[in-house]
């Protein structure tokens, strides 16, 4: 396929941004390479610097899994961000996915006018599937695909992936497949790498939780009803709580404001199914005088959550009951 346009592929990296929690802006041209932006990502800024061009087939003569970005338009060396994080990435829109690439390997060595780095199809399609996929390329580097919502999870922990998860490649796939890896295989990585596999399993439990609880509530927060792409996967008994799981039935579909709102104990759920507001934290903002707008936040509550239309998607009782003790509510 064709490349995209140079505003295409800044929306793909906006929308990574804010699938993955952060907020971003643009500060620098945008045919520019490299893209500047600055990002907000919890309570740090920083400026986030990215060579990025369209993930396309090798074309006619190359295998189907040989799929590839082509650094055009720049000469070596490439200009690193000596405050933040230089990133080498390809976009593919087909299946509306990032590959990442180790850009020390690429940075000054590599000859000007169409230098190509590979990615293969298997790595894009693991990702558009499970959030991750990996592939080792041409350079002997791990080549990284990952989904828009895990684009800052990507950001902060490339080095690590590119550096250490080589050699995992088979183990890294499984895993992100949530296929069963034994103890052995672990243990014969080398420390570094089995860091990276840990990693990358959490992720890839994440990820798998909330695809989960975001199709069976039709991604719709469950209070609201909203869609809009702003919705989050929350856990009801929060994760680290003991006997919390990554189940569907210990998961709701919330806005932001409102998943915000229920893992700080303002709002809770009944054994009815219904989400309301916990007196004791609103007699605390009273106290502070910060209730501003709670007519309209609790415009949502008191009445039935909306639910999955499959039963056994719907929260387990047992899980509302050890949520509500962890957060000391009364219900």
């Amino acid at each position: 396929m064709a490349a995209v346009t140079p505003g295409e592929i800044v929306d793909s990296i906006l929308g990574g941004l804010n699938d993955s929690g952060a907020q971003g802006q643009i500060t620098s041209p945008l045919r520019s390479h490299p893209r500047k932006f600055c990002v907000i990502y919890g309570d740090k800024s920083f400026p986030l610097w990215i060579y990025i061009w369209t993930i396309t087939h090798g074309g006619a003569t190359r295998s189907a899994e040989e799929y590839r970005i082509q650094m055009t338009t720049v000469t070596p060396p490439l200009a690193m961000n000596p405050s933040g994080p230089t990133l080498l990435l390809g976009w593919n829109p087909e299946n509306e996915v990032f590959g990442g690439f180790d850009i020390t390997k690429h940075w000054d060595g590599f000859r000007a006018g169409s230098n190509s780095v590979q990615i293969s199809l298997s790595a894009l399609l693991a990702a558009k599937n499970f959030g991750w996929g990996f592939y080792t390329n041409q350079y002997r580097e791990i080549a990284v695909a990952f989904r828009p919502a895990e684009f800052m999870h990507y950001t902060l922990n490339a080095d690590a992936l590119h550096a250490e998860g080589a050699r995992a490649v088979g183990v890294l796939n499984r895993v992100v497949r949530l296929e069963p890896v034994s103890k052995t295989e672990i243990e014969a990585l080398p420390q570094p790498r089995k860091r990276i596999v840990e990693t990358i399993s959490k992720l890839a439990r994440a990820a798998n939780f909330r695809d989960q609880v975001v199709s069976a509530y039709e991604q719709r927060c469950a209070v609201t009803r909203v869609q809009l792409k702003l919705i989050d996967a929350a856990h009801i008994l929060p994760v680290g709580a003991d006997g919390s799981t990554d189940s569907v039935r210990n998961g709701l579909c919330l806005a932001p404001t409102y998943h915000r709102a229920f893992d700080n104990g303002l709002i809770y759920l009944t054994f009815d199914l219904k989400m309301k507001l916990n007196p004791a934290k609103i007699d605390k903002l009273t106290l502070l005088n910060l209730v501003g707008g709670l007519d309209y936040f609790r415009h949502y509550l008191d009445q039935e959550i909306f639910l999955p239309f499959n039963p056994l998607q719907r929260p387990a009782l047992e899980y509302i009951r050890k949520a509500n003790a962890f957060r000391a509510i009364a219900a």
